[in-house]
C-alpha cells in the first residue's frame, strides 16, 4: 500500500507547475512542491514556506526516530471548527490573487 501511496506522491510531484496550489499534509512532497515554486496549503489551512520546510521536516525526523524507539508521542490535536475557518480563508486568498 506504501508504495501506491508514493506513486500518488511522484504523480503531483511531476505534473505540478510553478503557481499552482496542492493541498497535502504530507511533509515531504510539500517540500518538494515548494522548492518548484509550488504554494501549499495543509488540511489545516497552514500556508506552507520553503524558509520553514528544513525545520518541519527535521522535527518529522526526529518524532519518527522517537517512535521507531518505543517512545510514544503526541499526535496531531482534533480537526477543529477554527481549522475549517482558516483552510477556508487561506484556499479562498489564493484562489483570488492567482
Amino acid at each position: 500500500m506504501d508504495s501506491l501511496k508514493d506513486e500518488v506522491d511522484f504523480y503531483i510531484f511531476k505534473h505540478a507547475k510553478k503557481g499552482d496550489l496542492v493541498v497535502t499534509q504530507d511533509m515531504g512532497l510539500a517540500g518538494l512542491l515548494l522548492r518548484q515554486g509550488v504554494q501549499v496549503i495543509s488540511p489545516r489551512g497552514a500556508l506552507l514556506k520553503d524558509k520553514h520546510m528544513d525545520t518541519i521536516l527535521y522535527n518529522r525526523y526526529v518524532s519518527a526516530k522517537l517512535r521507531r524507539g518505543g517512545t510514544f508521542t503526541k499526535g496531531p490535536k482534533a480537526f477543529s471548527r477554527e481549522d475549517r475557518k482558516r483552510f477556508l480563508h487561506i484556499l479562498q486568498k489564493n484562489i483570488v490573487e492567482s
